[in-house]
C-alpha cells in the first residue's frame, strides 16, 4: 500500500545535509504537513468498550447465524471478531475457492472492460446494475477491498480501505445507495495479509524489521463496525489475513489475491462465463495502467491531500457519481514546496523507495515503484495546483460509447 505521508514525511530520514530535505525541515508548513501525515498513519484499533454510532449489536452473519453467540456479541471486540471469522470453516472453503480461481486480467481496450468502474486507495463507488458492467480495484496488500451489495436491486458499493479511522464512516457512505431493504446485504471483504512483525529480506541482503501490522487492526475495525451496525450483513468471503497469506522466495510474506472485480453486471456474451449466478460473483482480478482510470495520477495523489484535508477526516473519497454514471474528481491543493520535496524522493534508488514509501516493501507489485516516480514526476511539473485544478472545480469526466472516459471539464 502506498503510504500517505509518502511526500512530506518520507525525507526525514535523508542524511544528507546538502538535500533540499534540510531546508524543508525548518520550514515551518513543511513541518505542520509531516505531524498531519504521520497522524494519519496511526493504526489502532479502538478500545473493546467503544460503541459505533450504529450501536446495534449481532448483526454480522456468516450462514446465516451471528458470527458469536448472542451471549458473547453484543460487546464482542473487534480482536473476537475476527478470530472467530478466522476460525469459520465455511469461510475458509470460501477464501480457498476464491484464491483458485484464475485472475481476471482487465485492459482498457477489451471486450471485458467496457463500463467499469475502478476505485483507488481510499476510494469508493456505489454502482447501479443498468449502467455498470464491472466494478474493482487492484493494489491491496495491506489494504482490504470490501465488497456491499443489496441482492434484491444489484447494487454494488466498493471500496479500498486504507486505514482504521475511515472505516466507520467509509461504510455509512457506501450504505447510502444500496436501498432500506430489510434483508441483509452480502459482504465480502478481500486483501491485507498477515503482515504483523514481518521482516522484509531483499535480493540486495538488506533487511527491514516492520514491527507493527497494518492489516490486522484494519480488519478488526471493518469487523467491529458490521457487526455494531443498524442492519445485517452476510459475511460472504473473508479472504484477509492468514487466509490470504503467502510467501515469496526469501521468505517475506505477501497477499494472495491484491485485486478483484464484481462482474454480475455483465452483459456481453463473450465474457458471461464470470456470471455464475445473479447473487454477485467476485474474482480475482488485476488492471492494466490504462483500465485504471480516469485520472489515475490526479486521483493517487489525492490519497495524500487528503489525509489533512478536514473535509475527508475519517471518510472515504467520493469520485464516482452513482445517478450520473460520471466521474468527478473534486479539487485538492498541494503547496508549492512539494514539487521540491518530490525532486528529492525522485532521487531515491528503487529499494529505497520502498521502504519509505510503501506499508509493505516486499509485498507490492512490480508497478509500485514506477507509479510513484509518475506522481512526483506531476508535482515537479505541476507545483501549483491551480494548473490542475483551475479556480478550485472538479474534475469532470464523462463516458463515451466505447465505455471510455473523456473529460468534459
Amino acid at each position: 500500500m502506498h503510504t500517505i505521508r509518502s511526500i512530506p514525511v518520507a525525507l526525514q530520514t535523508r542524511k544528507d545535509p546538502k538535500k533540499p530535505a534540510r531546508a524543508l525541515e525548518r520550514n515551518e508548513e513543511s513541518l505542520e504537513f509531516r505531524s498531519a501525515f504521520l497522524r494519519s498513519t496511526t493504526f489502532e484499533t479502538e478500545p473493546p468498550s467503544h460503541r459505533s454510532a450504529y450501536d446495534d449489536g449481532d448483526m454480522l452473519l456468516v450462514d446465516g447465524e451471528p458470527v458469536l453467540s448472542s451471549s458473547a456479541g453484543a460487546g464482542a471486540s473487534g480482536r473476537e471478531l475476527v478470530a472467530a471469522l478466522a476460525g469459520s470453516p465455511s469461510l475458509r472453503d470460501a477464501a480457498d475457492r476464491l484464491k483458485a480461481a484464475p485472475e481476471r486480467r482487465i485492459s482498457a481496450g477489451e471486450v471485458g472492460a467496457r463500463r467499469l468502474v475502478y476505485v483507488f486507495q481510499r476510494e469508493y463507488a456505489t454502482v447501479d446494475p443498468a449502467r455498470v458492467e464491472l466494478v474493482g480495484t487492484d493494489e491491496a496488500t495491506t489494504c482490504v477491498g470490501v465488497v456491499v451489495r443489496n441482492n434484491k436491486t444489484g447494487m454494488t458499493s466498493v471500496s479500498h480501505m486504507d486505514f482504521p479511522r475511515i472505516v466507520e464512516g467509509g461504510l455509512k457512505q457506501m450504505l447510502e445507495l444500496l436501498g432500506d431493504d430489510n434483508e441483509p446485504f452480502d459482504v465480502h471483504l478481500i486483501g491485507g495479509f498477515d503482515d504483523a512483525s514481518t521482516k522484509v529480506v531483499h535480493s540486495s541482503g538488506k533487511k527491514h524489521i516492520k514491527q507493527d501490522g497494518h492489516s490486522y487492526p484494519l480488519c478488526c475495525k471493518i469487523a467491529e463496525v458490521l457487526h455494531k451496525s443498524h442492519r445485517q450483513f452476510n459475511l460472504r468471503s473473508f479472504c484477509v489475513l492468514e487466509n490470504n497469506t503467502t510467501t515469496d522466495s526469501f521468505g517475506n510474506a505477501k497477499p494472495i489475491i491484491g485485486g478483484f472485480v464484481v462482474s454480475d453486471f455483465l452483459s456481453s456474451a463473450s465474457i458471461t462465463a464470470l456470471v455464475e449466478t445473479s447473487s454477485g460473483v467476485v474474482t480475482p482480478a488485476c488492471f492494466d495502467m490504462n483500465s485504471r482510470c480516469p485520472d489515475e495520477v490526479v486521483r493517487r495523489i489525492r490519497v495524500s491531500v487528503s489525509s489533512y484535508d478536514p473535509v475527508w477526516q475519517g471518510r472515504l473519497l467520493e469520485t464516482y457519481d452513482t445517478q450520473c454514471d460520471i466521474f468527478q474528481i473534486a479539487p485538492a491543493r498541494w503547496m508549492p514546496n512539494w514539487s521540491d520535496i518530490a525532486s528529492s524522493l525522485n532521487q531515491l534508488s528503487d529499494s529505497e523507495v520502498l521502504l519509505q514509501c510503501s506499508t509493505s516493501p516486499a509485498a507490492e507489485p512490480p508497478h509500485f515503484v514506477e507509479n510513484e516516480r509518475r506522481i512526483w514526476k506531476y508535482l515537479i511539473n505541476n507545483p501549483d495546483w491551480e494548473e490542475t485544478f483551475p479556480k478550485y472545480k472538479p474534475r469532470v469526466f464523462h463516458r463515451t460509447n466505447d465505455g471510455s472516459w473523456s473529460r468534459f471539464s
